[in-house]
């Protein structure tokens, strides 16, 4: 790991923007507040701030302007609600119930409002007893709702001065997590690869960039700057993202049978050669990510052009001395690695002037994709809330949850006599997810970083007495909270212990110590409470789930498959479905894997069939992988001589994916038969590579490579050997099914 890289690409982050800009504007009138003495009855105001600014997730300007002001309406009246009825204990117990269902359940219509509701339930939490407003309940609630709108127009003033930085911050990120998964491709090419410990990293830079791909089409497809008045940075920064997409697809397609490829060429150089140039194209493509966040032009690290050159050299050499007829397939496949590098190199140095924002690099950029088919839709209709009162919804189980975590942690509070009681409810409110995994990790990661913020807090007030280095120290902690709390969330329940600590005593320095002790016992109190809630109320285990996540890869694969395959037959590839069902297919993909890892962090009595669930994973992205590399050739080649030859293959594996299908359906009928099928041979290649070999045999390797047939060969070969592979994958599904069905067959 580079750790300079590391720290820029922090620097230039949307995460450390979104720290600094919470924490800058619940600071700045603080301080105003202060100097005028009245910060002790506003302190709502900075609160308000900062649990407004926490709704404001990235996404299109109308998307977060129209969610901040519904955030800013939704709190002021739960405040009011609350404060006015809070010392009717039976009508908490009532509104706990309301508030807690509902709230909780509206995370059925996407993040943004989940987290809307989420905070809904912080300022339910702040307003139970009357530690923050007293008896001027309105007069809180009115100061707390001034707050979000400070900060809603210092989002207004920042977007109009920086209308493109948040998309460089995401779309720099995407390219430095892309250059992480092509480094992680590099380990494949070096002496002794660990396959399982490479395909796990794999599996976990994928979910990665799904997920930033998926913001990314969001702010861009879904702004008018971008697709209908663009500028020269916009058309390029988009040119940028389309690219970026494209290189991902070359750059998972490029899978190989490493093992084939060792055992061939594993005594030689040319595999550590190649794997040196993958590592220096991955460290380009990070620097170009961390030029696109920084805003300043990328400057390349390596001279490409002769680094690629070199290696085709050392390929063109090792080929002459050491190529046969026995082993011309296997040069056939190191030939392709190095188109593909070939590739990928030309598309980093596009990328490289494109960072330039030169207006040359966009002028002939047009917008070839139908946007709305590649952004996210959400449904806000209400018959969706609706449809999910219903045990079966894992929403439904989870708001269940949190209402009786909440319920039990107010009835604790009121039986113990505890200084900072709503510590417990929002221990429980922020804990709690719906998925016993997550909720696990932040347990512990709560826990833990309480205890470090206690212990590092008492540790600074005891050792520093200088106000001014412990309110720098506290506005530190303040920016790490909120620029680390979706990244990591031990540094953040730290960061955010540590800071409430230091506000405390600049606000009431007599009772710190009760203060310190509160934040442990609450802490403690509500993570207990959320570990028992999660783990024994109608819990939602990810095993319970993954048939489904199963089902829409292997439909995802096969919808991709059938579109690719069909150029092969002699039909018209529609570049704009090709690009739909790519997506459609990673993000399958990428969702079967982030289920998979779930499931790892689950109670070992709750994991069956592990094994088997983690073949299926690998398994399901080599065959995303090679309908991916099928389809660069669906793109550039057409051979239809040969049609007949791929529609014969081409229909035997489809019946692959269909009994691979049934046997999650529970049909199996026709899996016996479809196993023992061979897929049918490509006698025209055959009889084209016996001629080819008896050339290279009677001719030697410099007269046969004059032979025309010589490129249609190398691709011809690549191209069948891609079906032969998607096969044997299918195949290995199929079996793997085998031995899940008895487990989870409906």
């Amino acid at each position: 790991m580079n750790y300079l890289d590391e720290f820029k690409k922090f620097i230039f982050s949307h995460y450390l923007a979104t720290g600094v800009r919470l924490t800058l504007g619940a600071i700045i009138p603080s301080l105003i507040f202060q100097h005028f003495g009245i910060l002790g009855e506003l302190i709502a105001f900075p609160l308000g701030t900062l649990l407004i600014g926490s709704t404001d997730s990235p996404g299109p300007y109308h998307r977060r302007r129209n969610s901040l002001l519904i955030a800013i309406a939704t709190c002021f009246s739960v405040a009011c609600i609350t404060g006015l009825l809070r010392h009717f204990h039976f009508v908490v117990f009532i509104e706990i119930i309301v508030f807690g269902m509902f709230f909780s359940l509206v995370g059925v219509y996407g993040n943004r409002v989940n987290s809307i509701g989420l905070i809904s339930l912080l300022v339910f939490v702040f307003n139970i007893d009357d530690h923050l407003s007293g008896d001027m309940v309105l007069r809180t609630a009115a100061i707390f709702s001034a707050g979000g709108m400070w900060y809603f127009i210092l989002y207004m003033i920042l977007q109009k001065l920086l209308p493109y930085k948040l998309i460089q911050q995401l779309l720099g990120e995407n390219f430095v997590e892309l250059g992480k998964l092509l480094s992680i491709k590099a380990g494949y090419y070096m002496a002794k690869p660990d396959y399982d410990a490479l395909f796990n990293r794999m599996v976990h830079q994928q979910v990665i960039l799904r997920e930033n791909h998926e913001n990314l089409r969001e702010v861009l497809f879904k702004t008018r700057e971008f697709v209908t008045e663009s500028t020269t940075k916009s058309r390029i920064l988009m040119l940028m993202f389309l690219d970026s997409i494209d290189l991902f697809e070359r750059i998972l397609n490029s899978q190989q049978n490493y093992a084939n490829l060792h055992r061939a060429f594993g005594h030689t150089k040319i595999l550590r050669m190649l794997g040196t140039y993958i590592t220096w194209l991955s460290t380009e493509i990070q620097q170009i990510g961390l030029a696109v966040q920084s805003g300043f032009p990328a400057h390349s690290r390596h001279d490409l052009d002769e680094a690629i050159h070199r290696c085709q050299k050392a390929f063109e050499k090792m080929r002459e001395q050491q190529m046969t007829h026995d082993n011309m397939e296997d040069y056939i496949m190191l030939r392709q690695i190095l188109n593909s590098l070939q590739d990928i190199t030309e598309r980093v140095k596009k990328l490289h002037r494109a960072s330039t924002y030169d207006t040359e690099v966009g002028k002939d950029y047009k917008m070839n994709v139908e946007t709305d088919n590649f952004t996210p839709k959400q449904d806000y209709n209400p018959r969706i809330l609706l449809d999910n009162i219903s045990l079966k919804s894992s929403h439904f189980r989870h708001a269940v949850r949190i209402t009786l975590g909440l319920l039990i942690g107010y009835t604790a509070s009121l039986f113990f006599d505890l200084g900072h009681g709503y510590w417990i409810l929002l221990t429980i409110v922020t804990i709690m997810k719906p998925a016993f995994s997550i909720t696990k990790q932040r347990n512990l990661h709560r826990i833990g970083g309480t205890i470090l913020g206690v212990t590092s807090g008492f540790l600074f007030l005891y050792l520093i007495h200088d106000n001014t280095a412990l309110f720098v120290l506290m506005m530190l902690s303040m920016i790490l909270a909120y620029s680390f709390l979706k990244v990591n969330y031990f540094v953040a329940s730290t960061a955010i212990t540590l800071y409430v600590l230091l506000s405390f005593n600049f606000l009431n320095p007599q009772h710190i110590t009760a203060v310190l002790q509160d934040r442990v016992i609450d802490t403690v109190i509500g993570s207990v409470i959320a570990y028992f809630v999660s783990s024994y109320v109608l819990p939602v285990w990810e095993h319970s789930q993954i048939n489904q996540y199963m089902r829409e890869a292997l439909r995802a694969n096969r919808r991709y498959f059938d579109l690719v395959a069909a150029k092969f037959t002699g039909k018209t590839l529609d570049i704009n479905q090709l690009k739909l069902y790519r997506k459609d297919a990673i993000i399958a993909m990428a969702n079967l894997s982030d289920n998979f890892q779930k499931m790892l962090s689950e109670p070992k009595r709750k994991q069956m069939k592990m094994e088997e669930y983690h073949q299926f994973v690998a398994t399901s992205h080599m065959l995303t992988s090679y309908i991916a590399s099928l389809s660069t050739y669906a793109q550039t080649l057409d051979y239809p001589q040969f049609s007949v030859e791929f529609e014969m293959m081409i229909r035997q594996i489809d019946r692959q994916l269909q009994a691979a299908m049934d046997l999650l359906e529970g049909k199996t009928t026709t899996v016996v038969e479809v196993t023992r099928e061979s897929l049918p041979k490509n006698q025209k290649l055959l009889d084209l590579l016996t001629t080819r070999k008896k050339e290279i045999k009677e001719l030697g390797i410099e007269k046969a490579d004059l032979s025309p047939s010589r490129r249609m060969i190398s691709d011809l070969k690549t191209i069948n050997g891609l079906f032969e592979l998607i096969s044997t994958i299918t195949i290995d599904e199929i079996k793997i099914l085998q031995k899940i069905k008895p487990v989870n067959a409906h």
